[in-house]
């Protein structure tokens, strides 16, 4: 057999397996580029949702003389402001159809309070006409609490400032927590180290308690819908929850969408006081067509196209700095 042959033979042979992985890796390379995308918009989102949690409409809301963590999270603006920059980065900012659909891939939103939290999620509840409906809601506030063998009730914060029943005095007390360890016969708030790693401890198990049935529910929920996909909660990760246990935060949960062969399944979370750097808007010049990165989101003669977690982001997608010299006369 020539060599000419032998060469056709292997063509033919390994042609069709040559062309099978150039397919796979093209769609690997494709999925990568919408993981990163989808990746780059989730923390975007939160960034942007987390830095509206202390924007209180009311003084007596903002942080007190004696915390200055003591916020009352605003977490309508928050889900309000963060859904708005997911839907922008995701094509369908003016699209309420779409925004309802994709609303299936959110199986939960967390937002932690300084003494508890609240879980945004698809609930059952009864209409003024007692009528049954389902939308998603929030739910009810769930402090962050533990009881020991004792009796004893702890309801923790988010800093040292505790309220704990004090079952062998048979009454409440609150206040910090080493004030109160010097009037209280509850051994947990004996020992500061103690006490902290059991408050870390708690407020993270009961999360992710609450969010494993929410999750479910969830599965339940878009079951219904057709969708075959089984949302799971992720492993966050202990470095995520310690840079989020210390003040007011947002937790947003993105899965199930196809990217590739595969799902999305991600998660990102956000502190209200950890948001260092002012979150980036890219728009359009109405006057010359021109695109332009800027800070203030209500910056006039803009059409709002993207939102960024950096200046450098903005400028690789073809945007310009906006300043004083570029408005028109």
């Amino acid at each position: 057999m020539k060599i000419t042959d032998l060469a056709v033979l292997f063509i033919l042979i390994m042609g069709p397996f040559l062309w099978i992985t150039s397919v796979h890796s093209q769609d690997r390379i494709e999925a990568q580029r919408l993981s990163s995308r989808y990746t780059a918009a989730l923390r975007a989102a939160v960034q942007d949702g987390a830095s509206q949690l202390d924007d209180n409409e009311l003084q007596r809301y903002e942080a007190g003389y004696a915390s200055d963590k003591h916020f009352r999270a605003n977490r309508d603006l928050a889900l309000k402001t963060m859904l708005h920059t997911l839907y922008l980065n995701f094509g369908i900012g003016e699209d309420p159809a779409a925004q309802r659909t994709f609303m299936h891939y959110i199986p939960s939103i967390v937002v932690l309070d300084y003494d508890g939290y609240y879980i945004y999620q698809f609930s059952d509840y009864t209409g003024a006409f007692h009528e049954p409906l389902a939308d998603f809601k929030w739910g009810v506030k769930k402090p962050y609490a533990y009881a020991d063998k004792q009796g004893n009730v702890i309801h923790f914060t988010l800093d040292h400032y505790v309220t704990v029943y004090d079952a062998a005095y048979g009454k409440w007390l609150d206040g910090p927590l080493a004030e109160i360890s010097e009037v209280s016969s509850v051994p947990l708030l004996d020992h500061e180290d103690v006490y902290e790693a059991k408050r870390r401890t708690v407020i993270v198990q009961s999360i992710e308690e609450d969010l494993e049935k929410t999750i479910n529910r969830h599965n339940m929920y878009t079951s219904k819908l057709g969708m075959a996909y089984q949302f799971t909660l992720p492993d966050i990760s202990g470095e995520d929850w310690n840079n989020t246990l210390d003040d007011i935060g947002i937790m947003l949960f993105l899965q199930g969408i196809p990217v590739g062969d595969k799902y999305y399944n991600n998660y990102a979370l956000g502190g209200a006081r950890l948001v260092k750097r002012p979150v980036i808007y890219g728009g359009i010049n109405q006057a010359n067509g021109i695109k332009y990165y800027y800070r203030d989101s209500t910056e006039s003669g803009f059409k709002l196209e993207e939102v960024f977690t950096s200046e450098r982001e903005a400028a690789a997608k073809g945007y310009f700095e906006y300043n004083v010299f570029n408005k028109e006369p």
